[in-house]
């Protein structure tokens, strides 16, 4: 390693106007920006006092504000030696290093050994600049690059001279090289009051995965009581990891739940797994599972599995903790196998259901696929598109009509575009067929075999005007989008024809444009009719994104539509359907509106109508009010916050209420408080199990910055129940590596 030895009076008085003294000038060379990434043995090192002497290429000592400085870190001191056969240096007195990553660490004495980086700092203090972390020890030991041995040492993320939470140890081993930490004889303490001992426990100082238990997590809820969960998390192989948590409840008693998840290039997937060997409550053993797995085999084929299974039908809504699993009624058991060919595809699929019942309000299971056969293919046929769906399903149900289906629909399309403009004529021919295997349920079936073939043609046609305008400042681009698609279907009689998978389908902006008022195969519509929209929308001039976007539509029947789902669905009479019209988009840098509208000319209601506005002026700051109607089905109102109140505290809630049954859906309140290196969260939340219960859990969480969140979580909860809702502790990323260097 290269000394280059200056002492600050070496050089003597500068008259002015002589310029820079030889050897002291700046010089901008980008290669010299890069030297820190060089090997400790090529990076120069520079020492500067206001005194130097020693012997060259042995000893040299530096006294009177001494500074070494090498690419990667300063070492400051009030005297400093430095032995150059073995690259060790000794300092003393206003002892301080600072390295490149930020880190820094002040005393009254230090030896280290600077290549191999080892060696001690007495009585230090300390300051991780990557992790916002500082403490003090007896003595900190460098034991190689990057890590370092704290004895009797403190830890805390809280600013000073702040220590609202500090760790005490022992012996604390710190590995950055490895992102891990061992502590031993621990202690966390919490505005004085002791919160967490323990005689070892290791850490990971970042998110990295590592080996070890997580952070308990402690809550309560009125189907299960009191709750503490212990997870241990598995970190088997880069792409491979387990979490064991085991669950105690005071109401029903100890459930072990697991997660296996594994990674590949080809391959992934994950398997869940919840026993309770005796719920207290229900006199039983429960269980729940699910398996994902998903596969790239090569060659154009992948397959699948979804497999989902659980005790009983109350087995959510006792023992899950989120909406969303207890509002589950089917659970998917999907197996397939597909093939990618480029211009086509096919996918083979067995899929069956178990179905949880809810007493006070029953559902009709779904039918089984065992199999489902599709192929499909879209390829250029000379100046058109040919295009082809092809789809064999046997169904199966316990109660009902069973039976296969064979879909064919072959179709070609003859798009001229032009800039502005386009028209897309389309021709193709639909056909159906049935075999039923069981008609014991089905009168008047007639043969277990009958099939239909319908054509179809339609014409799909669009313009666009764009002008220049400027709104609240901003250079706009204003377009207007006419759009016409008309659609022809002959009528053919179905009514033998049983419902395996089909509905009527929902009148929106995108059923206007389809060719079938059903989802599903069962039924065909037939339709003379014109659908007529017109859309607008603001565009920025400066990067082409969408700002706001209105549209209103209509679809005009010039006949009666004879083919109706079932005897109880009368068929649709000539005239105009619902007037259809939405309107969404970012309104100003901070508002975002998204409303729809289906009202019915006819009869002067609104059939459906759904609005929901958003402002969000800052990171933490949040409002959203919502409000969905569906005319004899449902009336909702949604409204939620995350907002400031009052100094370092914020307010977080929800409340979905719906009229039409005079009952709370969901509702959650809490409080969040932010002390600058810790985060306290308190939040109540209660919802519906089903027609008849509901439940109410209580989170209480403490969020120690840098090292641990204790407590029971509930940023799960907050983030599905308040759209935009933001982590008020967000970290903040350095801008570059140089950013922490002094």
């Amino acid at each position: 390693m290269a000394i280059d030895a200056r002492a600050d009076d070496a050089a003597g008085p500068q008259a002015p106007g002589d310029g820079p003294a030889p050897g002291l000038g700046l010089k901008l060379q980008r290669n010299l920006l890069q030297q820190w990434k060089q090997s400790k043995q090529e990076q120069p090192a520079f020492l500067t006092a206001d005194r130097l002497e020693g012997r060259a290429g042995e000893e040299t000592t530096a006294t009177g504000n001494a500074e070494l400085r090498r690419a990667t870190q300063v070492l400051n001191a009030d005297s400093i030696k430095y032995w150059s056969d073995d690259d060790t240096v000794f300092a003393r007195g206003n002892v301080r290093l600072t390295r490149i990553n930020g880190d820094t660490v002040t005393g009254p004495e230090m030896k280290l050994k600077l290549d191999a980086n080892t060696g001690y700092f007495d009585k230090p203090e300390y300051r991780f600049g990557q992790y916002a972390a500082h403490g003090n020890a007896d003595r900190i030991l460098f034991e190689g690059e990057n890590r370092y041995r704290l004895e009797n040492g403190t830890f805390t993320t809280c600013p000073a001279p702040q220590q609202d939470w500090i760790l005490r140890t022992r012996d604390i081993e710190l590995d950055f090289t490895r992102d891990i930490g061992v502590a031993r004889g621990a202690t966390v303490s919490f505005m004085g009051i002791p919160v967490l001992s323990t005689p070892w426990v290791d850490f990971p100082l970042t998110s990295r995965r590592k080996t070890g238990f997580l952070s308990p997590t402690f809550g309560t809820t009125g189907k299960s009581g009191i709750e503490v969960t212990t997870p241990f998390y598995w970190n088997i192989a880069p792409n491979v990891d387990a979490t064991i948590a085991p669950r105690v409840m005071t109401k029903r008693g100890v459930q072990l739940n697991s997660e296996f998840r594994y990674l590949d290039e080809n391959y992934r997937g994950e398997a869940r797994v919840e026993w309770l060997p005796f719920d207290r409550l229900k006199g039983t053993e429960r269980f729940g599972m699910a398996l994902e797995h998903r596969q790239n085999f090569g060659n154009g084929f992948s397959g699948g599995l979804n497999f989902n299974k659980v005790s009983d039908d109350t087995y959510f809504t006792d023992l899950a903790t989120r909406i969303a699993m207890t509002s589950q009624a089917n659970l998917l058991r999907d197996g397939y196998l597909s093939y990618n060919g480029g211009w086509w595809s096919g996918i083979a699929r067995i899929q069956r259901f178990q179905t949880l019942q809810d007493p006070a309000a029953p559902i009709d299971p779904p039918y089984h696929r065992t199999p489902q056969l599709v192929l499909s293919a879209l390829s250029p046929a000379g100046r058109g598109d040919f295009s082809f769906l092809g789809e064999f399903v046997d169904f199966n149900h316990p109660t009902k009509v069973t039976g296969s289906r064979l879909s064919l629909y072959p179709s070609i399309s003859l798009p001229v575009e032009t800039a502005a403009a386009f028209v897309s004529p389309k021709f193709g021919i639909r056909f159906v067929e049935y075999g039923l295997h069981n008609t014991a349920n089905k009168p008047n079936s007639g043969d277990n075999r009958f099939s239909s073939t319908v054509p179809v043609f339609s014409v799909d046609s669009g313009v666009t005007f764009e002008r220049d305008m400027v709104w609240s400042g901003d250079k706009l681009v204003q377009t207007l989008e006419p759009r016409l698609y008309y659609l022809r279907v002959p009528y053919r009689d179905q009514n033998a024809f049983p419902i395996f998978d089909t509905a009527l389908a929902d009148l929106n902006l995108v059923q206007l444009f389809s060719e079938n008022t059903f989802v599903g195969g069962d039924r065909i519509a037939d339709a003379n009719q014109l659908t007529a929209a017109i859309s607008s929308r603001l565009i920025q001039a400066d990067n082409g994104q969408e700002r706001v976007r209105a549209t209103v539509g209509q679809r005009f029947y010039f006949a009666p539509q004879k083919v109706a789902l079932d005897n109880t669905t009368p068929a649709r009479p000539a005239g105009a359907s619902d007037f259809i019209a939405a309107v969404m988009g970012r309104v100003t840098d901070h508002v975002s509106l998204d409303t729809s509208l289906q009202y019915n000319l006819q009869d002067k209601r609104t059939e459906r109508a759904g609005v929901a506005l958003r402002y969000y002026p800052d990171l933490g700051k949040v409002l959203n009010a919502g409000f969905r109607y569906q005319r004899d089905v449902l009336q909702q109102i949604d409204i939620s916050a995350q907002w400031p109140v009052w100094g370092n505290f914020a307010l977080v809630g929800r409340y979905n209420y719906s009229i039409r049954d005079h009952r709370v859906l969901e509702e959650i309140g809490g409080v969040e408080y932010n002390g600058g290196c810790w985060i306290a969260r308190l939040v109540m939340q209660r919802y519906a199990l089903s027609t008849l219960s509901s439940t109410t859990a209580v989170f209480v969480q403490l969020e120690l910055n840098g090292l641990s969140r204790i407590g029971s979580n509930p940023l799960e909860s907050l983030k599905r129940n308040i759209p935009g809702y933001s982590r008020i502790n967000q970290p903040v990323a350095a801008d570059s590596v140089f950013s922490l260097y002094e």
